[in-house]
């Protein structure tokens, strides 16, 4: 067992965050240079009044630029079958915005086509907290599936595979 305090072990603090199985997510957002993203485990609600969602983005990821450049970002829950885009998102292979298998709801920002729900968001608020920028968005547009298993990531890998 680790020890509480400021001494906390990166590794062990990955390792235990990976005990909690989640729905794989992808980020995603149109930036100057075109359609970008990344694999947004740390997405969530705010609240429901008003609809609000947060992202978690590491202030080395290349989209939050995107991000904060243009104003918006879409939360994506991936499908079963879904890890090689997963992969590619989350930086083991090129990301692909392939036509048809994205659209857009409101904002602009590319919305994964089958996922099986997405939040199309307005950046509202952007708090800097050690190495990541948490990203507080106002929900403009979204689209749930109602069918479908999630692709679930669990102790560094994708269940559903």
């Amino acid at each position: 067992m680790q020890a509480m305090g400021e001494n906390i072990d990166m590794g062990a603090f990955w390792r235990t965050l990976g005990e909690r199985a989640i729905g794989a997510t992808l980020v995603t957002a149109q930036g100057a240079d075109g359609p970008t993203g990344f694999l947004g485990l740390s997405a969530a609600h705010v609240c429901a009044s008003p609809p609000t969602m947060l992202v978690s983005i590491d202030r080395k990821t290349s989209a939050l630029g995107a991000v904060r450049e243009s104003g918006h970002f879409a939360v994506n829950f991936l499908p079963e079958g879904t890890a090689a885009l997963a992969n590619a998102f989350g930086g083991k292979g090129e990301k692909v915005f392939a036509p048809g298998a994205w659209d857009t709801l409101e904002t602009g920002a590319p919305c994964y086509a089958t996922a099986l729900g997405v939040f199309d968001c307005e950046v509202e608020q952007i708090v800097e907290h050690g190495d990541i920028s948490i990203v507080i968005g106002r929900v403009r547009a979204l689209r749930a599936t109602g069918q479908g298993a999630p692709l679930i990531f669990f102790r560094g890998k994708f269940l559903s595979e």
